[in-house]
């Protein structure tokens, strides 16, 4: 059985949460509060870290922590009709590399700027926001030149990439709008993905909750 540890919030979680309903991978889903002391307690017994996602599965013993790690256990153990990964070499480079730029470029500075949001007054932190911000903005150029004539990531299909994009480009535009003709329309294309779409929908309840 595989148990998923995640917030509905999290957007490493949504990246990890659309490869399973890429897949229709049957998991069960275990909704952590790091603000109570017991689950955050549970959780960093599996993970030391105490971040999400981490998934577990008890049948084989092993505790995998990290997106796109928790996303390559599930291609080699528990396989579905999508190849999130393509077995061809090239391919896959092309994959994982831009799998670590949403990463690296997009979900790192948009969480820097969220991240300050939520520190106290006397201890924000300007210069490394601005930073964030000036990080955003060149993956935007970078995505927006890219992605030209592209539908997906990697041009077709949808794949590993995009799962980390879907999640980084959503909250990223809510903190820094994005105005670029392709970007925007590769996120927009990403919304109307039905995985996508079903992440998005089970984390409304809790929108109240992100500070950007």
């Amino acid at each position: 059985m595989l148990t998923l540890h995640y917030h509905p919030l999290s957007s490493y979680c949504h990246k990890v949460l659309i490869a399973l309903y890429e897949n229709g991978t049957p998991f069960t889903p275990h909704l952590v509060d790091l603000g109570d002391p017991a689950q955050a307690a549970a959780l960093k017994a599996l993970w030391p870290m105490r971040k999400f996602p981490v998934l577990e599965d008890r049948a084989r013993g092993q505790v995998i922590a990290e997106s796109t790690p928790i996303i390559d256990y599930l291609g080699l153990h528990y396989p579905g009709h999508a190849t999130l990964v393509p077995a061809a070499p090239a391919l896959a480079f092309e994959v994982r590399r831009w799998d670590r730029f949403f990463d690296l470029y997009v979900h790192e500075p948009m969480q820097k700027i969220v991240g300050d949001k939520l520190r106290p007054d006397g201890q924000k932190d300007p210069f490394g926001v601005a930073q964030a911000r000036a990080t955003l903005a060149t993956a935007y150029g970078v995505i927006e030149a890219h992605m030209a004539g592209k539908e997906w990531a990697t041009g077709a299909p949808f794949t590993l990439a995009d799962c980390a994009a879907a999640p980084a480009l959503y909250y990223a535009n809510l903190v820094q709008p994005i105005d670029l003709p392709h970007t925007a329309a590769y996120h927009a294309h990403l919304l109307a993905r039905p995985s996508c779409a079903r992440v998005l929908d089970e984390a409304r309840p809790y929108f109240h909750m992100f500070p950007g």
